[in-house]
């Protein structure tokens, strides 16, 4: 126990559990997004996913059950992932009390870098506001449980919502594309041989993720996706 302490109030050990739980958030939005498409392919298949998701490991468990902890599996890797994040940071704080006169145009400071820390905030508070919206229901004045096709298209009706939705989720890949870099670098492939692939990897992860999350949204707006 007194080793893996030890190991946590390290930097490096930081990093390697912001590392670990980075690569499961990563899974976790490239699974969701690839869900999320399924509403291309009209109501019924969007609402059979949305069942799916809460019968998951019938009759084993009960109605919702394997869901629910998937999300506090998820909850407790956030816990992992933010609380060395914010450690990090004030220690980075306060190595250097006093900012540079000049900012290095470094490859390790970059826009994505140096927002990291308000990437993560923007994340936190996008989640609440999109579980409440979609998944709940308590900000969406329509939402009908089990309807999730529906909840899905009049909930993007508003236009200020989608448009929302896709600034938010540019800082979001912003924060996904530094993310794999960083994990990348921190999980050992700092090396010449693999180092030219890093950047482009997180470049088309990061892209990827944004045109599939933005790809509902902007077909709501554009009249693809429609009501039932």
């Amino acid at each position: 126990m007194r080793r893996v302490l030890n190991i946590y109030r390290s930097t490096v050990g930081k990093k390697v559990l912001m590392a670990a739980s980075g690569i499961v958030f990563t899974g976790f939005v490239l699974g969701h997004m690839y869900g999320n498409l399924k509403a291309f392919f009209g109501p019924e298949t969007f609402d059979h996913y949305a069942e799916f998701l809460r019968e998951m490991g019938s009759p084993l468990f009960m109605h919702g059950q394997l869901l629910w902890l998937f999300r506090i599996a998820l909850l407790l890797a956030v816990l992992v992932h933010v609380v060395p994040g914010i450690q990090l940071w004030m220690l980075s704080r306060s190595a250097r009390p006093v900012k540079y006169a000049r900012k290095l145009d470094t490859l390790e400071t970059t826009v994505a870098a140096r927002t990291m820390i308000w990437g993560g905030v923007l994340i936190a508070a996008f989640v609440v506001l999109h579980v409440l919206h979609l998944t709940t229901g308590h900000l969406h004045p329509d939402f009908e449980p089990g309807r999730a096709y529906n909840n899905l298209v009049l909930g993007f009706q508003w236009p200020p919502i989608p448009i929302g939705y896709i600034v938010v989720m540019a800082a979001i890949c912003l924060h996904l594309y530094h993310g794999v870099w960083s994990f990348l670098q921190t999980l050992g492939l700092n090396h010449p041989r693999f180092n030219k692939y890093r950047r482009p990897l997180a470049v088309f992860v990061a892209g990827v993720v944004f045109v599939g999350f933005i790809s509902v949204p902007v077909g709501v707006l554009a009249g693809w996706l429609t009501l039932n």
